[in-house]
């Protein structure tokens, strides 16, 4: 049997979006949406702010693309920074990390193709945010998001500086 998707169109106004700004996750597109294709989501982050720690992915690749600002970003052992029309692709098995730089905020599309069930834990991370749930449901969760975290002395010492 043969599943026909429909076009998707996601509206600006009618996105779901968690924390307040200028720091916020807009919810676009999920595995449920797509049909596994894809997830989606937009983060804008003020100057300076973590946007992921490092991780890695063993099923999906992760594309960023910025909109409007500056990201630093960490792949595997090397941190870049991006700006405005910038694209990184991150392939699976790939650890990395992002967050904006020090002199400018970051407004940022990020997609993960195949898609992995992220809008579940955008909220888990939201109600960790406001106190409503506890920071080790996060590692808890790590196989069932396939976002699995690991130290990285190159991320930290990037931010550091």
């Amino acid at each position: 049997m043969t599943t026909t998707l429909e076009t998707l169109l996601v509206r600006h106004d009618e996105a779901e979006q968690l924390g307040s700004t200028p720091d916020t996750m807009t919810l676009l597109a999920d595995v449920s949406q797509t049909g596994g294709h894809l997830s989606t989501s937009r983060a804008t982050l003020s100057r300076g702010r973590d946007g992921a720690t490092p991780h890695f992915h063993t099923s999906s690749a992760e594309m960023f693309f910025i909109v409007d600002g500056e990201l630093q970003i960490l792949s595997d052992e090397k941190v870049v920074t991006v700006g405005t029309g910038d694209m990184l692709f991150v392939p699976p098995h790939t650890t990395h990390a992002f967050g904006a730089t020090e002199r400018s905020g970051a407004d940022v599309l990020i997609v993960f193709t195949p898609g992995v069930e992220r809008f579940e834990y955008f909220r888990m991370i939201d109600r960790i945010r406001r106190g409503e749930a506890a920071p080790e449901e996060i590692l808890a969760s790590q196989d069932r998001f396939d976002n699995h975290f690991v130290d990285s002395a190159t991320w930290r010492a990037a931010r550091a500086a």
